[in-house]
């Protein structure tokens, strides 16, 4: 029986790809590749401009900081056409980026502004190397343009202006410092991304499973009930039957014998109806039970046999009961289980094999209870569908890692024979 069936609607994306989740979850990342799979999600317009004019007034501030001059044909022009660039970043963030240092190189060597090789662009380095998977590896261009652009300050201010080389180094290893700065950053961002994506879904994975197991629980539960509910029912309404074909029979011939047969299908009567309290009252929440202080009626196991017997008899039905071995070294769960194989085994044969005879053979030793049930009846036709019955007595004996078979007997009649572990139990 299948313990539970997963989503059969269309297929979701992904989310445990660091990738997929890392384009989903970052503030600023790049926009969706051709034949990518499922596009990125949009931010809002307005986290653009803020990055825009973060940039913009940013570079304004710094060169005053700095003690640079604010030019207007220079400084300005740069902080404007740089804030600007990061509107398409989510598009082209990789073109933005080189555009953005080639902007910066145009106006410090033509020597209209005062400002930085590398932190004007800082905004769009970090998005960059920030937005870094193995489908879209951005880290190497964010490194290796800020490389190019330190490498290009250096050599442009010592050998075209004419500065100190060890006063050019020094200007630039700021420079240097900051790009570092924003590269570490930025990968510590991205990692920190991809550990809540593989967190998330670790955790989705996580409440997937309990939801299966809980559905197999469940599923468990419900075929055991069903089991107990059949078994109960069918023994009980079959030998209650015979019962009262007894009476219906002996009625006017043997007062004495109607009312024994009747006084056997009460008891039956009752102790089904106790069964069947018992099973309800379990289904129903603590506070719902008729006595929530009251113990569960005990189940069936092989102590109740030599009733059993006893009942099957008064159908009509000779029962021979052949025992060995310990019934107090069989664990409960393997007792209910042969208990119930015998009870249904009977039960069928009543119903009907039409059998006049029937032989149970119960084996107990330390490693298995054997348990046999040979009628002289007539069994089912070849080729028919087992029943409840037959199945829920091979489910009951796979369950506990046992062996079942029913079928035709040698020389003719039913047999029904199982053979459970008792040390392969583990509850």
């Amino acid at each position: 029986m299948t313990a539970g069936t997963g989503y059969a609607g269309p297929q979701a994306p992904d989310r445990s790809r660091p990738e997929i989740g890392h384009a989903r979850l970052m503030a600023a990342g790049g926009g969706r590749e051709a034949g990518a799979g499922p596009a990125v999600v949009r931010r809002p317009i307005w986290r653009d401009l803020a990055l825009a004019a973060l940039t913009t007034f940013g570079v304004l501030v710094g060169t005053a900081v700095a003690g640079a001059p604010i030019t207007y044909e220079g400084t300005v022009p740069m902080a404007t056409t740089l804030g600007l660039l990061l509107l398409a970043h989510r598009r082209w963030p990789v073109a933005v980026l080189l555009t953005s240092l080639a902007v910066i190189i145009a106006l410090r060597t033509a020597e209209l502004t005062d400002a930085g090789w590398v932190w004007p662009a800082a905004v769009i380095f970090f998005l960059v190397a920030a937005d870094d998977t193995a489908a879209r590896p951005r880290l190497p261009w964010a490194v290796g343009a800020g490389l190019f652009q330190l490498v290009f300050a250096v050599n442009w201010q010592w050998s075209v202006s004419g500065q100190e080389t060890q006063r050019a180094i020094g200007e630039v290893g700021g420079e240097a410092l900051c790009l570092a700065l924003l590269v570490a950053v930025a990968v510590a961002y991205r990692n920190w991304l991809r550990w809540r994506t593989e967190l998330a879904a670790g955790l989705a994975h996580a409440e997937q499973e309990r939801r299966l197991e809980a559905g197999r629980r469940s599923a468990e539960e419900r075929l055991q009930i069903a089991r107990e509910l059949h078994d109960v029912v069918a023994h009980t309404l079959t030998v209650v039957g015979v019962q009262l074909r007894v009476v219906d029979e002996a009625l006017d011939d043997s007062t004495a014998e109607a009312r024994a047969a009747l006084r056997t299908a009460q008891e039956v009567r009752a102790k089904a109806v106790a069964d069947l309290r018992s099973l309800i009252d379990v289904l129903r929440a603590p506070g719902e039970r008729s006595d929530a202080g009251a113990v569960p009626a005990p189940q069936a196991d092989l102590a109740g046999l030599a009733d059993l017997v006893v009942r099957s008899r008064t159908s009509g039905l000779e029962v021979v009961l052949e025992t060995s071995g310990d019934p107090a070294v069989v664990s409960a769960p393997v007792a209910l289980a042969s208990y119930r194989v015998i009870q249904e085994s009977l039960t069928n044969t009543v119903k009907h094999a039409a059998a006049r005879r029937a032989t149970v053979r119960l084996d107990i030793t330390a490693d298995s209870v054997d348990v046999a049930v040979i009628d002289d009846g007539v069994g089912p036709a070849p080729g028919a569908v087992p029943g409840h019955g037959i199945n829920g007595m091979r489910e009951r004996v796979a369950a506990l890692g046992g062996t079942f078979r029913a079928g035709a007997a040698e020389g003719g009649g039913y047999t029904v024979h199982a053979t459970i572990p008792v040390a392969g139990f583990r509850p």
